[in-house]
C-alpha cells in the first residue's frame, strides 16, 4: 500500500518554506499528539476530550511549553523557533496577547519543520517535554 502522507519533499526545500507553513503543520501534528495522548490515557467521553485538550494547544499554553523548553533546544531549533516568532501573521489571536500569540506560532513551526524534515525522534522528545 502507497503511503497516503508524502513526505518526500527534501529538507532543502522545507528550508525555503515560510515559518508560517511550519507552524500550520505543526498546529495540527500537535493537536493530534495532544488527541491521541487523551484518548489513550483518558476515558473522557468527546465533548470532555475537546474541553482537555483546549487547554494545551490554546496559545497561552503553547507559549509557556515553549519557555519551558527553550534552554534544551539546539542551536537550529532556536533558528526555527525564532523565524516562527518573527513571521508576519496578519491574524489577530482571540483569547491570548500578541507575544503568546507569536511564542505559539514559533512553537508550531518547530513541530512543523521537525515534522516535515522526517526528524521524529527529535518530535517525540520534543513533544514528550511538554508532558
Amino acid at each position: 500500500m502507497e503511503k497516503w502522507i508524502n513526505l518526500s519533499r527534501p529538507e532543502e526545500e522545507i528550508n525555503l518554506l515560510s515559518p508560517l507553513t511550519w507552524a500550520y503543520i505543526g498546529d495540527c501534528v500537535y493537536d493530534l499528539y495532544i488527541r491521541t495522548n487523551l484518548v489513550n490515557n483518558t476515558n473522557l467521553k468527546p465533548h470532555k476530550l475537546h474541553m482537555e485538550t483546549i487547554k494545551y494547544v490554546k496559545a497561552k499554553s503553547q507559549a509557556k511549553l515553549l519557555e519551558k523548553i527553550q534552554d534544551q533546544l539546539t542551536e537550529e531549533e532556536k533558528d526555527i523557533v525564532r523565524r516562527g516568532r518573527n513571521a508576519e501573521s496578519h491574524h489577530l489571536p482571540k483569547n491570548a496577547n500578541v507575544q503568546e500569540y507569536r511564542y505559539a506560532t514559533a512553537y508550531e513551526a518547530l513541530i512543523g519543520y521537525l515534522y516535515l524534515t522526517k526528524k521524529e525522534e527529535r518530535l517525540k522528545e520534543i513533544l514528550n517535554l511538554g508532558i
